[in-house]
């Protein structure tokens, strides 16, 4: 690992801590709904969850928006940028998670023009400002890395484990699952993020960028039903 690759490395590894206050510990984007209908009541199950996820969601959507910025920012090709954005935002289903998504993006991208002030932050503030771009937290998490210099390939597994380790902890706070069973889910996750981005890393952002984890949908749109819940989303 060469000294550069080292330094963007370390920077990265504060962006996926899951006490970034972005407000990811607020969402469980689904997953309180099927634990209170009973459908991920064990660890298996909410492994299956995960991998499902992993797979058909967050690799094939979020993972593209990060691939998307290593695509066209280098070039400035700012409009497909914010269309890809666009496109993934009208693509959640539910209301809450659209919502919950985007307000992520915007604690991230203030959060990190504090830390980091000194990275470019334009055009993408003025798009935000616009509302050109909703500025979306994968879109996000991609800009902040990608200027850090962290390989595309880290980019996306690192915000691939970032969402594992939010549907971990939230099936901490739902379930009968104790930390060190957290951490063993975690580690037995890894192989399947890798795998997940493998097949879907060859994918066109703008072209291919798609969600088919139906159960998963609806059960985001029934949470704001929900008697009682912890998360917002």
């Amino acid at each position: 690992m060469n000294a550069d690759f080292q330094q963007s490395w370390l920077a990265y590894t504060q962006f996926l801590d899951s006490a970034l206050p972005i407000g990811g510990f607020s969402h469980s984007f689904g997953l309180e709904t099927l634990v209170q209908e009973g459908i991920v009541q064990t660890p298996s199950e909410l492994k299956l969850y995960l991998e499902t996820m992993l797979r058909f969601n967050w690799s094939t959507l979020d993972a593209l928006a990060v691939k998307a910025v290593y695509v066209y920012a280098p070039a400035g090709e700012w409009e497909r940028l914010w269309q890809v954005d666009r496109m993934q935002h009208v693509q959640r289903s539910a209301a809450e998670t659209r919502e919950g998504v985007a307000k992520m993006g915007r604690r991230l991208h203030k959060l990190a023009c504090s830390m980091y002030p000194e990275l470019s932050w334009e055009p993408l503030t003025q798009a935000m400002n616009d509302r050109r771009c909703i500025g979306t937290h994968p879109l996000l998490h991609g800009w902040v890395v990608w200027q850090l210099g962290v390989p595309l390939t880290a980019a996306a597994e690192g915000y691939l484990y970032q969402c594992v380790l939010t549907g971990v902890n939230s099936g901490l706070r739902l379930m009968s699952l104790g930390q060190t069973e957290g951490q063993r889910l975690i580690a037995s996750l890894l192989p399947a993020i890798r795998h997940a981005w493998s097949l879907a890393e060859a994918l066109d952002p703008l072209e291919d960028g798609m969600s088919s984890t139906p159960q998963a949908d609806l059960a985001m749109m029934r949470h704001e039903t929900l008697y009682s819940r912890l998360f917002m989303s």
